[in-house]
């Protein structure tokens, strides 16, 4: 997506360095009333007879020094302590260019239902004896081998050749285990490749739950992600989710800033003053009588999908028109969407925001600042921050960015924090894709200094998330949240713009030398549709991540 121009030099933690939130969390208390809640921030989850546990303190088993990002190699660690009664189910690896905030699960097996079981044996996927990485000594790294009707889910990691304790690890029963897939790349060198471990299906409605684990790769060898699993809730049990009270004290926890570029002209506003101050609905056909909306959107058609047979515009009278494109910052709510995530082991709360428009972009080549006329122009934009919270912990491990087609995800280790453990976010200037650190992003090639800009920084305009939010939605609540009328209009938040592009794109290759104007072609070619924003945008209910994983 682009890379961060203003990044400082990569800096190097201790091993033994942990990170903690800014500001302790509450006791959270038991639900009343009904059946979600209870569960939540309790320290274990039972998945059907396997009971786990988060655990995020470790000790450390292994250290390789050099190679990965910042060349400053990784750390294995083990989990610890951990409860009576739990047992390892993976070892657990770190990047030493950042500080220990990772996790992993303990498993339990309850009533000694089978749940859990010693593995049979070992297979050594690698050793360091024969790698030119430096290293604190040797290690080794080992699969379990489960027995039969049962799945491993993590690796062993020793600093001896010899095979490990039969009793150092557990293997999970196989009706409790789903597929997973390697995820990030955490370190690759000397013949090893470490990759973190998820779930292959990570929509909302999916049982499968992360172990925090890894896999190990070596070098033109057999993937050892074939062999390994992650964990499913069996019993569909979400009664670790947060009640509503829950979550409204989680929005008074987490909800972040944004701040807004001191130069953007197109700020957000409530749904409600949009409608209020002139927003029209259109329909095809009849595109001479545009209707106006009522403030919660009643009078929008409700469900069905984007046939392009309705869409929403600005006012026709060419003062309202301005007004409503600036949008009302001291209006802007958020509309936040509450669902489980990891089968139930995470909360994910989805902030929404409504912006009436979306400015022109501004294209970068190099040393020159090239204007885009009207290429990113659209009416009705809508993004989003995610912040996922552990349902054992209630302790907010991550958060996601939208940026225009995709995003990314931030650990909450580098997140930067104002005023407890609410934490900063940057809206680009008109296109308001969200950062995690003020300055330049150029989307496209930013090796080369081309592509469109995404400027970032601190202003005066700035916006407390939680100062004035609704909760939209939380499925799994059933009918304790009422949805809004607007929530499932279906159809266009803005008109189709009809504008060459290619008009445009063809005055900046005439500005160019000779050697830039393929290259910026490519870059440009490159680049998803919802940069040029022609088409009018859908609400929230049509992304494919209203009910699935975040886009990266």
């Amino acid at each position: 997506m682009g890379n961060l121009q203003s990044a400082g030099a990569t800096k190097v933690f201790p091993v033994d360095s942990s990170f903690n939130l800014p500001a302790p969390l509450p006791s959270w208390t038991p639900a009343t009333g009904d059946n979600n809640g209870g569960g939540f921030g309790s320290a274990s989850i039972n998945l059907g007879g396997l009971e786990v546990h988060q655990i995020s303190t470790f000790t450390k088993v292994w250290r390789i020094l050099d190679g990965g990002p910042g060349n400053q190699g990784v750390t294995f660690f083990e989990p610890s302590p951990i409860p009576d009664g739990y047992f390892m189910l993976g070892s657990y690896v770190q990047q030493n260019n950042k500080p220990l905030s990772g996790w992993v699960l303990v498993g339990k097996d309850i009533d000694n239902s089978g749940t859990l079981k010693t593995p049979v044996d070992y297979t050594l996927v690698w050793s360091s004896e024969k790698s030119t990485v430096k290293k604190d000594g040797n290690g080794y790294i080992w699969l379990p081998v489960a027995p039969e009707g049962y799945r491993s889910v993590g690796h062993v990691v020793t600093k001896s050749s010899a095979k490990p304790s039969l009793d150092r690890i557990r293997c999970v029963r196989s009706d409790l285990t789903e597929s997973c897939e390697r995820s990030d790349l955490l370190f690759g060198a000397g013949g090893i490749n470490a990759y973190g471990l998820r779930p292959t299906n990570r929509a909302t409605q999916s049982l499968s739950v992360s172990v925090g684990t890894f896999v190990a790769e070596i070098d033109g060898g057999q993937s050892s992600t074939a062999a390994m699993s992650c964990l499913k809730n069996k019993d569909s049990n979400l009664s670790c989710m947060p009640n509503l009270s829950q979550i409204q004290a989680l929005v008074q926890i987490y909800s972040p800033w944004i701040y807004f570029h001191p130069k953007e002209q197109y700020l957000p506003s409530s749904v409600g003053w949009y409608f209020n101050n002139g927003a029209l609905l259109y329909r095809k056909g009849d595109e001479s009588n545009p209707a106006p909306i009522d403030s919660i959107g009643s009078n929008l058609p409700q469900g069905g999908w984007n046939d392009d047979t309705y869409w929403l515009d600005l006012p026709i009278d060419k003062d309202a028109k301005e007004k409503v494109k600036k949008g009302d910052l001291g209006s802007s709510e958020s509309y936040i969407h509450v669902k489980p995530m990891l089968g139930g082991t995470f909360t994910d709360l989805v902030f929404w925001f409504f912006y009436p428009f979306n400015g022109p972009g501004t294209a970068k080549v190099e040393l020159i600042n090239l204007p885009l006329g009207k290429i990113g122009e659209h009416i009705g934009d809508w993004e989003h921050l995610t912040l996922r919270i552990s349902n054992f912990s209630g302790k907010l491990w991550s958060a996601y960015f939208s940026q225009h087609s995709k995003g990314s995800w931030v650990n909450a280790s580098d997140l930067e924090f104002q005023g407890g453990n609410k934490f900063v976010t940057y809206s680009a200037l008109h296109g308001h894709p969200f950062y995690a650190k003020p300055g330049l992003v150029l989307q496209g090639n930013a090796s080369l200094g081309i592509g469109i800009r995404n400027d970032t920084a601190k202003s005066d305009f700035v916006m407390n998330t939680g100062e004035r939010y609704v909760v939209v939605s939380a499925e799994y609540l059933g009918t304790t949240i009422v949805e809004p009328p607007w929530l499932n209009y279906l159809k266009k938040w803005g008109p189709k713009i009809d504008y060459n592009t290619k008009d445009e794109f063809d005055k900046i290759e005439k500005l160019l030398p000779g050697k830039l104007k393929d290259v910026f072609k490519r870059v440009i070619n490159g680049l998803p549709r919802e940069v040029y924003g022609e088409d009018g945008p859908t609400g929230p209910k049509m992304k494919d991540y209203w009910t699935g994983d975040e886009r990266v």
